[in-house]
């Protein structure tokens, strides 16, 4: 194989690599491991039918949310912070990619995922950590204003590919912006509930667990 061929194979690892093991980690359904084991049954019949951490607070098992907040969380943050590490920023953004489409769309659970919030969070701390910090701040205020989950997730990832234009990331803001686009997307029904005024706020009350 000459130099052009080794060229392309290089980029084709550099892509497909990360891309395929963001994914595989991405797609891992937590929110519904943790709360079968937790013995709270399937949280796809709970509330919204989401497995992610706000639903499955739904369940008053706060200790089951937070874990399913970690573990999503995680699963976005390591594998892009692996790459960044040792490959550089592009194979990591293609990491990122991976996970948080994972995520969204798992092949376990017929390409129903979750709305890739905690996700987002562990994907863009990786990549920029200064990013992941603001994201998290301008979604707790939003929560504690407004008392909703959906409201301070949408508010944040509006704000956060400003944050990282705002630092003169020119190619990072316009991948998170992207992540953004399809989490605002995934939030459809909120926001029509959001409009209607029939949106359910974060309760703080329920058993520990």
């Amino acid at each position: 194989m000459g130099n052009g061929g080794e060229a392309t194979a290089l980029i084709g690892l550099e892509t497909w690599v990360p891309l395929i093991l963001g994914y595989a980690l991405g797609s891992i359904p937590f929110g519904l491991i943790v709360t079968r084991l937790g013995g709270a049954g399937d949280i796809r019949k709970v509330g919204s039918g989401n497995i992610g951490a706000t639903n499955v607070l739904r369940t008053g098992r706060k200790g089951l949310a937070f874990a399913t907040l970690l573990f999503d969380a995680l699963k976005g943050f390591a594998p892009v912070l692996l790459f960044r590490l040792h490959s550089g920023m592009e194979p990591a953004l293609f990491a990122a990619a991976g996970a948080f489409l994972g995520h969204l769309f798992p092949v376990w659970l017929s390409f129903r995922g979750g709305k890739g919030v905690a996700t987002y969070i562990g994907v863009v701390t990786a990549l920029y950590w200064p990013a992941g910090v603001f994201f998290c701040v301008t979604w707790l205020g939003t929560a504690l204003l407004t008392r909703y989950s959906s409201a301070a997730a949408l508010t944040a990832a509006a704000l956060t590919p400003a944050f990282l234009l705002a630092f003169g990331l020119t190619t990072l803001a316009a991948v998170v912006a992207a992540f953004s686009l399809l989490l605002i997307a995934r939030h459809h029904q909120n926001i029509r509930n959001l409009i209607a005024g029939t949106e359910s706020k974060i309760s703080f009350q329920g058993k520990s667990g």
